[in-house]
């Protein structure tokens, strides 16, 4: 382990140390204009789906797992 962090550091890190002030809005305003295809990033699945959302997720085939209470 020391081979691979020598002279290195591990930091963890929340939204990319961003400010949500700044970072939400800039977002938002992207997707109105059509650059940042959030819709296309996430995917719905019934609360009963919960094991297809999992089983997806691992396998990379979803983004953003959404789980909706009905």
């Amino acid at each position: 382990m020391n081979s691979i962090l020598f002279g290195q550091g591990v930091r963890g890190i929340i939204e990319g140390d961003s400010v949500p002030d700044e970072f939400i809005p800039r977002f938002v305003e992207w997707f109105r204009l059509g650059r940042f295809p959030f819709d296309k990033l996430v995917t719905e699945f019934a609360c009963n789906d919960i094991q297809k959302a999992v089983e997806l997720s691992e396998h990379g085939k979803v983004v953003k797992a959404i789980l909706r209470i009905s």
